[in-house]
This record gives C-alpha cells, sequence and structure tokens, in this order.
C-alpha cells in the first residue's frame, strides 16, 4: 500500500479510537505506518498486527512466529519473536489501545495521550521498542505527513477498563 492510501484507509479507525482513548489519531497513524511498513511487513499481512504488538502472557488470543530485528546491548540483531495475530485490522486497533491501558509502565504515557510527539517519547522511554530512535521515526512520519489534521478532540477521559 502506499502512504495516501494506507492512511486513507486508516485514519477513520484512528480518529474513532481517538474519540474514544484520548490517545491521538496522527500517533496511531504515525506508529501503524510504521511498524507495518505501511502494510507490507509479514506481521501485518500474516497477522493484521499493524502495531507490532508482542503476545505477551496476558494474551489468550491467535500468535504467529516470525522473526524481527532488535536493539540488544546497542547492536541491532535477528530474533524469533512470538506476536498478537488479529482477524481484522479494527482487532488491531481496538487490541492496541488496550494494551497501552493495560501495562503500567505506559501510565506515564497515558498522561500526554492527546499529544502526539509527547506521547511517542514517552513510550520510548517505556520500551515500547527496543530502536533507540523509535520515537524520532514516528514523530518524522508525523511531520512529513500532516498527520495532526487526523486529530480529533477527545471527549474527556476514556475509560481505562474499556477504552476500545
Amino acid at each position: 500500500m502506499t502512504p495516501p492510501s494506507f492512511i486513507e484507509v486508516v485514519a477513520p479507525a484512528a480518529a474513532a479510537s481517538q474519540k474514544i482513548t484520548g490517545i491521538a489519531a496522527a500517533f496511531v497513524i504515525a506508529q501503524g505506518a510504521l511498524e507495518s511498513g505501511w502494510d507490507k511487513s509479514g506481521l501485518a499481512i500474516s497477522a493484521n498486527n499493524l502495531f507490532g504488538v508482542k503476545a505477551d502472557p496476558s494474551w489468550h488470543g491467535e500468535t504467529v512466529t516470525l522473526p524481527t530485528e532488535e536493539y540488544i546491548n546497542g547492536e541491532m540483531v535477528q530474533v524469533e519473536a512470538t506476536w498478537r495475530k488479529y482477524p481484522t485490522w479494527q482487532a488491531a486497533f481496538d487490541d492496541h489501545a488496550q494494551f497501552f491501558y493495560d501495562n503500567p509502565r505506559y501510565a506515564d504515557a497515558l498522561k500526554v495521550k492527546d499529544d502526539p510527539i509527547a506521547f511517542a517519547r514517552a513510550i520510548e522511554v517505556a520500551k515500547y521498542a527496543t530502536d533507540p530512535g523509535y520515537a524520532d521515526k514516528i514523530i518524522a512520519l508525523i511531520d512529513e505527513f500532516q498527520l495532526t489534521q487526523y486529530d480529533v478532540p477527545s471527549p474527556g477521559e476514556a475509560m481505562p477498563g474499556n477504552p476500545a
């Protein structure tokens, strides 16, 4: 998928998610683009996993095991990882927001969830990814594709037990 067509397809779901969860649509679109390679990654194709969410012990759904690159001790290495598998993209969007709310390590990030730049930096600090340039990559996509135009006003505080 081309970047403009990816954005056109996912922007409505990202905006709808923001209305419920408060997590900026610009961030969600950019992270989905980065993690899925604009829907060209093996993970996106085989598991509808647009956000690179791994299957931790709390996950009780289907999984897929695929290689990934991780930074370990400052070096990029290839490792096998088990990922969450979703039946649809919508399921991936719904679980993506829930993932942040369910993991205490993202509590500080959720304090700035309506600011896509601050949220990107906060999830990097919380170790969403091992890439030391993760936030910068998301922010570059937000800027390059002017993704803040898709942000919507939040209706108030999202319900942590049911953000999606």
